[in-house]
């Protein structure tokens, strides 16, 4: 229905679109601007900031696209609308995921996928089979990822009714940080970020592997392959806390 809704108004859509196209580009041309004045970031050149970058934003752009909806779950809480969709024959979650769904999200998508596919021509990196195999592979575990997260964002909500903002510094926050290396970061926040909150999995680990790089904290050579088991984990952690978050529900008592 929303997209439906979208797509009356072809023109409109069309230009949204391209706005969040624009706006979207801006954290990638705040990069080109630090590359005006130094030629390595961190020990990294360009294309592979680039490169960094196109992960995490088509990433973080699919799981938007997908679960986006969920941090106004707050607000359902708040005034009790949540009641209508637990009367609905319908997966609350899947639901809310579909709740005013927006569309116009895929500019994230489109904007993300545009740089890494100049990063993928600009990389200086030695195309092996499993490093072509990891990229797809890479892309579609980081979208489980920011989207388990997003998930348990929601969940948080049931217990704090206005948790929206916190939210974002994990989702939001955290796809900002990794487009930037892991060495311009102190050590233990990029050991928070692997073993804690494993975002380094959407592309930092899996990046190290491609372009040939020192793992962040030492991580095995084999972890540059475990981005589904860590989505796998994330998303099974994401769910239990959706179904005890659901069930602590009480409603407003009007």
């Amino acid at each position: 229905m929303w997209i439906r809704s979208t797509l009356a108004y072809r023109m409109s859509f069309v230009m949204t679109v391209l706005a969040g196209l624009l706006v979207s580009g801006l954290d990638f041309v705040a990069i080109l601007l630090m590359f005006s004045q130094v030629d390595v970031l961190g020990g990294y050149p360009l294309p592979e900031v680039a490169f960094l970058y196109g992960l995490s934003a088509t990433s973080f752009g699919l799981a938007d696209l997908v679960m986006g909806s969920a941090g106004r779950l707050g607000s359902r809480v708040r005034d009790g609308t949540l009641d209508t969709l637990l009367l609905r024959p319908a997966p609350v979650l899947a639901q809310v995921a579909a709740d005013r769904f927006a569309l116009r999200r895929v500019s994230r998508i489109v904007q993300g996928a545009l740089v890494l596919g100049w990063a993928l021509v600009a990389v200086d990196v030695d195309w092996s089979a499993s490093r072509v195999l990891l990229l797809p592979v890479t892309v579609v575990s980081g979208a489980a990822i920011f989207g388990a997260v997003l998930v348990a964002g929601a969940a948080f909500q049931f217990v704090t009714q206005d948790a929206s903002e916190a939210q974002s510094a994990f989702t939001y926050g955290g796809q900002t940080m990794l487009q930037y290396p892991p060495t311009v970061f102190g050590k233990e926040l990029v050991r928070g970020v692997t073993f804690v909150f494993p975002l380094a999995f959407v592309n930092w680990v899996p990046a190290a592997y491609v372009l040939g790089r020192p793992y962040p904290v030492g991580l095995p050579q084999w972890a540059a392959f475990a981005p589904p088991l860590v989505a796998v984990g994330c998303c099974a952690l994401s769910g239990l806390a959706w179904r005890a978050g659901l069930r602590s529900y009480r409603s407003t008592g009007s």
